[in-house]
């Protein structure tokens, strides 16, 4: 009955192979490592203690110290014998003749004469003195004998006692032997201290020169980070720069190399000074060298600014303190004084600080502008601040043309007369469109009578390249973009540039990136103002401000992209520029957009209501009633002469030759006709709206 098993687990074990046994190979160890001969293990020991960091901080330590001692030795013996003799004269001639400086070398060589005749008068008297000293010390001592005997004599007759006549005498005596005495015992512990005294001496005359070489000063001194600009640094620096020339003068100047410097002085967040180059020196040699300069200066390149004044083979440095330019500046006044308003004739738009830290204030009184940089460095921002300061000058009128269409002038919604917003190729048709009614607007000022005052108009374009590189055509096939003289927007900026300023109608452009394709050279040499941002190359930098101001020291290519944001490099005449330079670098403030609404509501404040368009009617006709309505605004009532101008911006075809006697035509027997209030011709919202109204009504019936 048992002979079915069932097994319950499977076999756990492998089954046997049923191939040969496997020959297992027995592999002999290998042979122990040789031992480490003792020599090296005493050299790898030698090296770690000799290379370790303690080590090391004792030897720079040592080194330091006694190097402090032997080279103030040096020192105090270098300024005892310039002050005996006149060897500092001879430097100080060397180093003006090194750089080509005669006056100077003349005038050190006359004071060099001054002196070894001074040095010679008192040799001669030394001559004499031992003859004089001895009948100094018999005169002296003979007077000195007869007071202290004078004064016993008059002592025993007070006192009735002859011996008091040798008593102040023999005090005298006394008290000259307890001198000597102290001096005795004095003199072994001094003459013991007095080497010591003199070598702590010596020392702290080498730690004030850190006389010691680089690698065996502390950490903060080798690094240099943040040291500050002293005469010798320059002089050092400007020596190491790899000039030459340069290098030579100053080791024939020696310790009078401070000579070419004028004086260190603080400038905002930094120092600056002039530097007066030796014969033979060119200044753009210096230029050229900004980075190495930065360097040997313990500075970060975008940290040196290098500037010619007017003066000969001079360049002026400015030197920031280290990490000054990576602070932010403060917020715009724009957005902290809610009272401020602008001029446009006689004001300064607040437009950041320049490097010294002074407040940088921008006219814009007839100037055309170009703002250009790489792209997100912060143009739209800094080509808005000035807009928004400007807006709250209620004379000024805006056409603005946004080609990159993010919203950056949404703001200008009720402010500007015309705010288009796009990339495409129908965008620049219409901003195109509304530059070519600014020139209109342009020649019918022009032709106005003598002495007739304009508002301000102010044509902006943002991110103009697009309209520059535009391919669209009309139906004339004429190209809207392009830089030839059939191209519509080339032609109309062009115009503006020409003639506009006169009747102020001014041309503002934002570009990004320029090149020869996307900035025309005739429009960028149109501008007054010109402002560069980070920029790529140094041809880029020419491009946006020009031969003369790169020339003079202009670097935007030398920005950081990204960390310089809003650091603008300007050539004006429109802002202040220190004498002799011709640019100034402006780092601008930054207005977010929620500031920047609130600005344009306190600016929309202030004026009348603007109904802006924000598309280039083209094709329909116009009706002069609505458009009157629409140039009015939301105002009560508008100068007739104001409504005029309005039209003509609006459409600079259908109402650009418009006079009064037009507007006069078109609105009698409405209701609305022009009236006379504070004794200019003025046209009523109201009147307009119920006008519209009883056309309306009356088409309707008649329907």
């Amino acid at each position: 009955m048992f002979d079915n098993v069932v097994h319950l687990h499977k076999p756990t074990d492998p089954p046997a192979p049923d191939t040969a046994p496997t020959v297992l190979t027995v592999v002999p160890d290998a042979p122990p490592a040789r031992p480490v001969p003792l020599w090296v293990r005493s050299g790898r020991a030698v090296k770690t203690a000799a290379t370790h960091e303690s080590t090391r901080t004792v030897v720079r330590a040592v080194t330091r110290h006694g190097l402090y001692t032997l080279n103030g030795g040096r020192i105090v013996l270098r300024r005892t014998w310039d002050g005996r003799t006149g060897a500092r004269y001879e430097r100080m001639i060397r180093a003006a003749e090194a750089a080509g400086n005669l006056e100077a070398a003349e005038e050190w060589e006359e004071r060099l004469q001054r002196f070894r005749a001074a040095r010679h008068h008192r040799r001669m008297d030394l001559l004499h003195s031992p003859v004089e000293a001895a009948k100094g010390v018999a005169v002296g001592a003979g007077m000195s004998v007869g007071v202290l005997v004078a004064l016993g004599i008059a002592m025993a007759i007070d006192t009735g006692h002859a011996g008091d006549v040798l008593t102040p005498l023999s005090a005298t005596i006394n008290f000259i032997a307890l001198l000597i005495r102290i001096v005795q015992i004095v003199w072994g512990p001094a003459l013991t201290l007095g080497p010591f005294l003199a070598l702590l001496a010596l020392w702290s005359v080498g730690r004030k020169q850190h006389a010691a070489p680089a690698w065996a000063l502390p950490a903060n001194l080798r690094s240099g980070e943040g040291e500050p600009i002293t005469p010798s640094i320059v002089v050092k620096a400007l020596r190491d720069l790899g000039v030459p020339a340069l290098a030579r003068a100053i080791k024939e100047m020696g310790d009078a190399g401070a000579s070419m410097l004028g004086p260190i002085t603080i400038a905002g967040c930094g120092v600056e000074v002039d530097v007066t180059l030796p014969s033979g020196v060119a200044t753009n040699e210096v230029q050229n060298k900004r980075r190495k300069l930065a360097e040997n200066l313990t500075r970060h390149e975008h940290e040196v600014f290098i500037t010619i004044p007017t003066a000969a083979r001079t360049v002026r440095l400015w030197i920031a303190d280290s990490g000054a330019l990576d602070e932010p500046i403060g917020p715009s006044p724009l957005v902290t004084d809610e009272t401020m308003t602008a001029d446009y004739a006689m004001g300064r738009a607040p437009w950041g600080q320049d490097l010294r830290g002074d407040a940088a204030a921008l006219s814009l009184y007839q100037r055309h502008l170009l703002i250009t940089g790489l792209s997100n460095q912060g143009k739209t921002v800094a080509l808005r601040s000035l807009a928004l300061w400007l807006s709250l000058d209620k004379s000024v009128q805006f056409l603005m043309g946004d080609l990159k269409g993010v919203g950056d002038w949404a703001m200008f919604d009720g402010l500007a007369t015309t705010l288009i917003q796009g990339p495409t190729d129908e965008h620049v048709i219409q901003v195109t469109e509304m530059v070519e009614g600014a020139v209109a607007e342009m020649n019918r000022r022009i032709q106005a009578p003598p002495g007739t005052v304009f508002p301000p108009l102010i044509v902006l374009v943002d991110e103009a390249q697009v309209a520059f590189m535009c391919p669209a055509k009309d139906a004339d096939k004429r190209p809207y973009g392009g830089s030839k003289a059939n191209s519509r927007y080339f032609m109309a900026v062009r115009k503006i540039h020409n003639q506009g300023r006169a009747v102020n109608v001014l041309m503002w452009q934002g570009t990004q990136d320029p090149t020869n394709e996307n900035l025309p050279k005739l429009v960028r040499e149109g501008a007054h103002t010109r402002a560069s941002l980070a920029l790529g190359t140094e041809s880029q930098a020419r491009m946006a401000l020009g031969d003369k101001a790169v020339d003079g020291g202009a670097a935007p290519n030398l920005l950081r992209p990204g960390l310089d944001r809003g650091t603008l490099v300007v050539a004006s005449d429109g802002i202040t520029i220190p004498a002799g330079q011709s640019s100034i670098t402006v780092r601008t403030h930054y207005i977010d957009d929620d500031a920047a609404q609130a600005i344009t509501d306190r600016a929309k404040a202030l004026r009348d209501g603007v109904s802006t368009l924000h598309a280039i009617d083209r094709g329909t006709e116009r009706d002069p009633l609505a458009d009157i309505a629409s140039v009015v605004g939301t105002a009560e009532r508008v100068r007739t002469k104001d409504v005029l101008s309005r039209l003509g911006t609006l459409n600079a075809d259908a109402y650009g030759g418009w006079s009064f006697i037009d507007l006069k035509r078109v609105l009698e027997g409405t209701g609305a006709e022009p009236y006379k209030s504070d004794g200019v011709m003025v046209i009523a919202r109201d009147r307009l709206a119920r006008a519209l109204a009883n056309r309306n009504d009356g088409s309707a019936s008649a329907s």
